[in-house]
């Protein structure tokens, strides 16, 4: 068994790892960040949704091994400790969680939506969100969060050095 070795939230990683492991069950079970949900292991539901390299993929559909000297974001990377992101605090003023089981999927594609289109219209925003499902709130509070979240965003033209930092 040979031990993966890829950048977790800013952070080098190293654990090993089978190659049958599951990205998903490899960032929880060996890195210990539970924030990345395992819900229907077929790729239908998105709550293991990640950011490989910035883009979502969902983590049940792939193995530990193919994101080896990759980036990973989970939901527990998008702010230090004990803080939320811009994408998370929207979903919390706009009650855009539930049962919470889907959020930090949800988040994360919401996430990489706003670092590829800063001012997403509403079909925009729900075509990003299409392959993550919610069994509670009916879509439109996420939605309005993902809103919230692009317009409170900084125009990285008018912050110094942030032009063109898409993430």
């Amino acid at each position: 068994m040979d031990a993966v070795e890829l950048v977790v939230n800013g952070v080098r990683r190293a654990a090993p790892a089978e190659p049958r492991r599951t990205l998903a069950d490899f960032l929880r079970e060996e890195l210990g960040l539970t924030g990345t949900h395992v819900g229907c292991e077929q790729g239908a539901c998105g709550a293991c949704t990640v950011l490989l390299d910035g883009e979502p993929v969902y983590a049940c559909l792939m193995f530990a091994v193919q994101a080896r000297g990759h980036e990973i974001t989970t939901v527990e990377g998008l702010a230090p400790p004990g803080e939320l992101g811009p994408v998370q605090e929207a979903f919390r003023r706009c009650h855009a969680v539930q049962c919470g089981f889907c959020t930090p999927g949800m988040v994360l594609a919401a996430h990489a939506l706003l670092a590829d289109e800063p001012t997403p219209d509403e079909p925009a925003i729900r075509a990003a969100l299409a392959g993550n499902l919610c069994r509670c709130t009916g879509y439109q509070s996420i939605v309005d969060a993902v809103r919230l979240a692009a317009a409170r965003r900084p125009d990285p033209a008018a912050v110094p050095g942030t032009e063109g930092a898409a993430r």
